[in-house]
């Protein structure tokens, strides 16, 4: 299950740093999230699906080593996009 293309498009327009930035971790954060999100809902419809709970939770330790990151390099880039996409801070 990979994001629409649309989606994609307008989730990077939202949390780019400039023109055209794909490769920075707000915008890897956020289309991580995206992709979490839905596979969290697919789960709860078939639970029995473990290939799919294995792909969640490399997402989620993913999207885990980007936070850190950001929270080591920038913490106030940090606390803006937890906050715009309502992770938990740890």
């Amino acid at each position: 299950m990979s994001l629409k293309a649309e989606v994609k498009t307008e989730i990077i327009k939202q949390f780019e740093r400039k023109e055209g930035d794909t490769g920075s971790p707000e915008v890897q954060i956020a289309l991580l999230s995206k992709r979490i999100s839905q596979l969290t809902d697919h789960l709860r419809a078939n639970k029995h699906d473990e290939s799919s709970r294995r792909g969640l939770l490399k997402l989620v330790g993913q999207r885990r080593r980007l936070l850190a990151y950001l929270r080591q390099k920038d913490y106030e880039r940090f606390l803006a996009i937890t906050e715009a996409l309502n992770i938990r801070k740890k």
